[in-house]
């Protein structure tokens, strides 16, 4: 069996503490107006994640929570980083959309220079729609990013992107189908994708742990690798977490429920700060060889 291949990203993180998490209004199939949040749980769950995050190796950074902004939390759509530059999200939906304003604000009083797709008119994107596997930046074209945008984020970027065509409602954003795990293997919930969309992941993806529709269902997908540490939220199947173990990660199971009822998990509350595009850019060629390492040609 490989050995694991750490992915090159993933042990520094944007978080944002729930000081104003709630559910006001329903924009996903998890949320229900009629279903209160416990403050003190959802503060208590976040916590326990950070620490979690930090004893398996990773940095954490935070940004404050703006009272207007109950989803802001969910800090892995604030955009997509790519070294120094960030490709700021634009929102599908305008209850999201001063969680951009205030992120850019952040970017700038760390250094890191920000674009907006939108400035492009190219539509939505939302970076839990974006991921860098392999050689290419796969990109949802669903219920919260427009195809429209691949281009703009192909010319801004400099990056080949590969589209994943997301179809079930439920399974939103790409990060809750798609977990990559090393250079070789990913958590994946081919339902959530078209046929062209899976065809896609199984290009980039030699080496997949396939979950159901029931099994996505548990977020297991929504996790967050840092080295050979899987964090991800309590009540993941056993046949899951059996099989990180198999190939040699270490699971690290944390209760994030309270969270749930906005509709995100793990991942969505992580915003990899480490992230360079390298591997994905248009002006450096790839070849296989025999179907596994990617190399400079």
């Amino acid at each position: 069996m490989p050995e694991i291949r750490p992915l090159p990203w993933g042990r520094r993180y944007l978080m944002c503490r729930p000081e104003h998490f709630r559910v006001d209004y329903a924009i996903n199939p998890w949320m229900d107006v009629e279903s209160p949040v416990d403050p003190e749980r959802a503060l208590a769950q976040w916590d326990t994640l950070e620490r979690t995050l930090v004893s398996a190796g990773a940095a954490v950074e935070r940004i404050a929570q703006l009272p207007e902004a109950p989803d802001m939390v969910y800090a892995m759509n604030y955009g997509l980083v790519d070294g120094d530059h960030v490709a700021l999200t634009r929102f599908r939906h305008a209850e999201r959309a001063v969680e951009a304003d205030a992120a850019e604000w952040w970017f700038g009083e760390a250094g890191i220079r920000t674009s907006r797709v939108a400035d492009a008119g190219a539509g939505a994107f939302e970076a839990g729609d974006a991921f860098l596997v392999c050689d290419a930046l796969l990109v949802a074209d669903g219920p919260r990013t427009d195809r429209a945008t691949h281009d703009v984020l192909s010319r801004t970027l400099g990056v080949r992107v590969a589209p994943v065509r997301v179809v079930h409602p439920a399974l939103y954003h790409l990060d809750l189908s798609l977990c990559p795990l090393d250079e070789r293997r990913a958590i994946v919930a081919p339902d959530a994708w078209d046929a062209a969309g899976r065809a896609t992941v199984a290009a980039y993806v030699p080496e997949p742990l396939v979950l159901d529709l029931d099994e996505a269902f548990t977020f297991a997908a929504n996790s967050v690798v840092v080295g050979d540490v899987v964090v991800m939220p309590a009540g993941v199947p056993v046949r899951v977490t059996r099989q990180l173990e198999r190939w040699g990660f270490t699971v690290a199971p944390v209760d994030v429920s309270e969270l749930h009822k906005g509709g995100g998990s793990v991942r969505c509350m992580t915003l990899p700060l480490d992230t360079v595009l390298d591997a994905a850019r248009l002006d450096v060629r790839h070849s296989r060889r025999d179907g596994e390492e990617l190399v400079p040609v």
